[in-house]
């Protein structure tokens, strides 16, 4: 009950139940605009630490095999940021949790300069770590970008948040270059520089999270009508706890879908490299996957809103299989694997993307962000998890084994799928209501 009061008493500076829905619609498309540009601006902090961080801890720690902790440590760290931040956005708001990770992963920047300067990996590792928050904030503003989205624009604005992590992934390995001659200037070491640009980037963030989200979405969103059938949160999911069957299979399907991206994603440079690749080839390659994970979502986003949540759910499942199928068959096959990794990302982010809309849906408007912060905390962990056991497994039987344990993982997520089908049609078919009614 104390929860509760907290969370009427936070709201009242931010939002108020009069606002009719123009002022709503208004307050959306400015939250938005806002919530892309911090995506992209920390989305830059995140592609430049990850395409140095493995390089730079076999560097400091002169052991290649530690090399491998960078993306294990990162992922760890968004898996850690979770649940901790859907906590603060729960109590006192989306910006308060927002400009707090940005915070974090500032502080794991420098951490990361300084375990560099002293040239003490694990101290370098902490600070990927911290930093790996900021991937946690990208997750948490997707979700924000739902708090005030009408139901049937709900996973194309969701869509849309996730399609500006493109320019940031895209962008942040091209400042390697830039990185080291930043590095030099300041008498670190070369492949350090790039975490100043980390720095400055996740301080840009959190000013325009903090300056920008005015009104806090969630806090206007709570203040608003709970029961208006035409207003942008629409149906709270059924019954006042939720169905909570559902919404642990829906996060059970996106961590699948996550663990399965990251697996194959993190095994094809070995691959490639085995099969005479270069580097040339692993860089264009790994860029076509980003490609598919982002620069589409907004398309899902939109199928999503067209013919239902679960049915792009089902189609992301099919492409991850055909993508492992391709990938077990491609042998030393260049084009192949390209082919491969464009689907692997283009499935992931079907179910990313109609998977986070459902899961919203499917949660009553008081425990969102609750239940949104163990989807995110389940998917960074899956994909940790996954990407420390993929070299195991790559090592046991190389690529076409790993590509047999995708398609065994997906199985499951198949699974899954089927009763969530069942019970989230009620409460998905009750959400869509106020668009077709109209016109059926």
């Amino acid at each position: 009950m104390s929860g509760g009061t907290q969370q009427t008493s936070s709201a009242a500076p931010d939002a108020s139940a009069t606002l009719d829905p123009g002022a709503v619609a208004r307050i959306q498309r400015r939250t938005l605009w806002v919530l892309a540009a911090g995506t992209v601006l920390g989305g830059l902090g995140v592609g430049a630490a990850l395409s140095v961080g493995a390089l730079l801890l076999a560097q400091v720690s002169g052991n290649d095999a530690i090399s491998g902790l960078a993306s294990a440590v990162f992922n760890a760290g968004a898996a850690a940021a979770g649940i901790p931040l859907a906590r603060i956005a729960m109590r006192h708001g989306r910006r308060r949790a927002l400009v707090t990770g940005s915070i974090v992963a500032m502080i794991g920047a420098l951490v990361a300069i300084f375990g560099a300067v002293i040239s003490v990996w694990w101290v370098l590792a902490i600070g990927l770590a911290a930093l790996g928050v900021a991937s946690a904030v990208q997750l948490l503003s997707r979700f924000a970008a739902a708090d005030l989205a009408r139901p049937e624009n709900r996973a194309r604005d969701l869509s849309l948040v996730v399609w500006s992590i493109t320019v940031g992934a895209v962008v942040g390995p091209n400042l390697i270059g830039p990185g080291a001659v930043v590095g030099s200037a300041l008498g670190v070491a070369p492949l350090a520089g790039v975490f100043v640009f980390a720095f400055v980037a996740q301080v840009l963030a959190a000013i325009v999270n903090a300056v920008g989200l005015r009104p806090d979405p969630l806090l206007t969103a709570r203040a608003l009508p709970q029961a208006d059938p035409t207003g942008p949160i629409g149906v709270d999911g059924g019954s006042a706890r939720g169905d909570r069957v559902a919404q642990i299979l829906t996060i059970v399907v996106i961590a699948i879908a996550q663990a399965v991206m990251v697996a194959l994603m993190a095994m094809t440079p070995l691959h490639l490299m085995h099969h005479e690749g270069t580097p040339e080839i692993v860089g264009i390659t790994l860029s076509l996957h980003i490609a598919g994970m982002y620069a589409l979502s907004p398309v899902f986003g939109l199928l999503a809103s067209r013919i239902g949540r679960i049915p792009v759910v089902a189609t992301g499942l099919v492409i991850l299989l055909g993508s492992a199928a391709l990938a077990y068959f491609a042998g030393a096959s260049h084009v192949l694997v390209q082919i491969a990794l464009v689907l692997l990302g283009l499935g992931w982010s079907a179910v990313t993307v109609a998977g986070a809309a459902l899961l919203t849906e499917l949660t009553p408007r008081a425990d969102r962000p609750r239940w949104q912060g163990r989807s995110d905390t389940f998917m960074s962990a899956s994909g940790a998890v996954a990407g420390a056991l993929s070299g195991l497994v790559f090592a046991v039987g190389d690529f076409p084994f790993l590509a047999v344990v995708s398609a065994l993982m997906l199985a499951i997520g198949a699974i899954a799928a089927v009763p969530l089908a069942l019970r989230s049609r009620g409460a998905a078919g009750s959400d869509r209501a106020p668009q077709t009614g109209a016109t059926r």
